[in-house]
């Protein structure tokens, strides 16, 4: 499998518990985010009763009333958690054909307080979720999922840190306190799938290198039969990444394509909406806000230097993504955070972030 992948490369994390296993893991891993960036993780440690409750619970939410949705409606969160409807959110500057409640480690909201006075307004994303009141057991439910990836999450790290011939816990200190998870529904459309020509309505996301965190895990809760998402490879081809039961998708975020010094690139992906309805469950491993762009580049330059190992191509559609903290727009992960998610979802940008609205929205 070359850099010009034509599929995903599936990683069972079981190899990890014998010596001669191991090795065979980490060489495929090693290759898998030096190459590719994106891969599937079988055999992963997240009980699978976590898991279906969870699938189990996306229809019934997504049925609630209007009312109810909208009781928990994004916009009332300057943490930018909650319900969106289709066409709240945008990517690439085109609305997103998809509804999703979004939910993160559940945190105060100290922003309020007397000892917030004069902190960065990125520290305003971290905050309580908001809960719809049904179903009950929803909260109960999404809290031990975000656990579990959390926990697979450092597991998983600590991996990634050994396939590239560093110490275990080398990424660790990058991470945030929170982290998010999206539970995402795409109506079914009426547009052929894969066209490369598909118009507005059939972009369930728009092309994108994920800003929201330093890790994705997806998970695909639909069917096999029901496709949507896919990978850009180098050579600007759009490569479908199927549902595999058992698995998760996981790929690179931005910060990590920083802090790796380019070597493990983010890839560029989307989802097109298909003519069969898709449940979708991201879970973005948090950064910290703080963490500013020499910092990111400097702390593994030389490591990386002294491996001899040389930037990956990537396609003119990938370099061309939008990245505020790839390119040095703004200084620290939580200001071009705080952009990206005032970019997404204006009305909350427009409500709680008048102050640095039109510079965010206008500084292409």
């Amino acid at each position: 499998m070359t850099s010009c992948f034509s599929r995903i490369p599936v990683i069972d994390l079981s190899l990890a518990s014998s010596p001669t296993g191991r090795a065979d893991l980490l060489s495929q891993l090693r290759h898998a985010v030096t190459a590719i960036g994106f891969l599937y993780i079988s055999n992963h440690g997240v009980p699978e009763k976590v898991i279906t409750d969870l699938v189990d619970i996306l229809p019934v939410l997504f049925a609630l009333p209007r009312k109810a949705k909208d009781e928990v409606e994004l916009s009332n969160s300057p943490h930018f958690l909650g319900y969106s409807k289709v066409g709240a959110e945008m990517t690439a500057g085109a609305k997103d054909r998809r509804e999703q409640f979004e939910f993160a480690t559940e945190l105060p909201d100290r922003w309020g307080e007397a000892s917030g006075s004069g902190r960065p307004g990125y520290e305003r994303l971290k905050g309580p979720n908001q809960w719809p009141s049904q179903p009950p057991h929803l909260r109960r439910i999404v809290e031990r999922y975000i656990e579990e990836l959390t926990n697979l999450g450092t597991r998983f790290l600590r991996l990634v840190a050994e396939s590239l011939s560093l110490p275990a816990e080398t990424f660790f200190p990058f991470l945030s306190e929170q982290h998010r998870l999206k539970l995402v529904r795409y109506p079914a459309s009426a547009s052929p799938t894969g066209s490369d020509t598909e118009s507005t309505s059939t972009q369930g996301v728009g092309p994108h290198k994920d800003s929201s965190g330093w890790w994705t895990f997806l998970l695909q809760a639909s069917p096999p039969k029901v496709k949507g998402l896919q990978a850009l490879n180098k050579a600007g081809g759009w490569i479908d990444v199927p549902v595999i039961p058992g698995t998760f998708v996981v790929n690179i975020g931005q910060a990590f394509e920083v802090v790796t010094n380019g070597i493990c690139k983010a890839t560029t992906h989307r989802v097109v909406s298909g003519p069969l309805e898709r449940f979708s469950v991201p879970f973005f491993q948090g950064v910290r806000g703080d963490l500013t762009k020499a910092e990111a580049v400097g702390t593994l330059r030389d490591k990386f230097a002294s491996m001899g190992m040389l930037e990956p191509a990537e396609s003119e559609e990938g370099r061309n993504i939008d990245s505020a903290f790839l390119r040095g727009k703004y200084d620290t992960w939580g200001e071009a955070q705080l952009r990206t998610k005032i970019r997404s979802h204006r009305d909350v940008g427009v409500r709680f972030y008048g102050d640095v609205y039109e510079r965010y929205i206008h500084d292409d």
